[in-house]
């Protein structure tokens, strides 16, 4: 890797809430690598900021649709750091969802067949974050119906050939 250019300038620690705002402002207006920048800055001046971990996550897979070199498994280990065993989750399984989605914007011979694996993960990570979900809180259950329509309606989203005739064998 290249030795950066320029060394970035530090967020003050008490800039860090209305930075947050700013970058939660860019995602509202579909400028999702601004808001993954700010979340970034943010991490550097305070590594524990979940709620910005969880921001610069969305942010990220809101940028699954146009970014071919966008590493999900990444995405996805930022979600396992996350402090709360909910949020874990939950987040894992919105990650696996939006890249479902993506490959089936993407479109291609197997993006059903990606999208269907995706969707799986997701609604994995929605069971496991159903149960421990905050009173009031029916996030996972939700995204999990909206996966789970997905796979009842979408002719195109469906297991791999070689895996149904796996386990029509067995």
């Amino acid at each position: 890797m290249n030795d950066p250019i320029f060394e970035l300038k530090r967020l003050s620690p008490d800039a860090i809430d209305a930075a947050l705002q700013r970058a939660l402002h860019y995602r509202y207006l579909n400028q999702p690598h601004l808001a993954e920048s700010i979340c970034r800055d943010i991490l550097d001046a305070a590594p524990d900021h979940d709620e910005a971990r969880v921001t610069l996550i969305t942010s990220l897979c809101d940028q699954f649709r146009r970014a071919d070199t966008m590493h999900v498994h990444d995405v996805l280990a930022m979600a396992a750091g996350l402090s709360d065993a909910y949020d874990r989750a939950y987040y894992s399984g919105l990650v696996c969802e939006r890249r479902a989605e993506a490959a089936l914007v993407k479109g291609g011979p197997v993006a059903g067949a990606i999208a269907y694996e995706w969707l799986v993960r997701a609604m994995d990570a929605y069971d496991e974050a159903e149960p421990i979900r905050p009173a009031g809180n029916d996030d996972a259950l939700l995204r999990w119906n909206t996966c789970a329509r997905m796979l009842n309606t979408r002719r195109d989203v469906r297991p791999r050939e070689e895996e149904a005739q796996v386990e029509m064998l067995e």
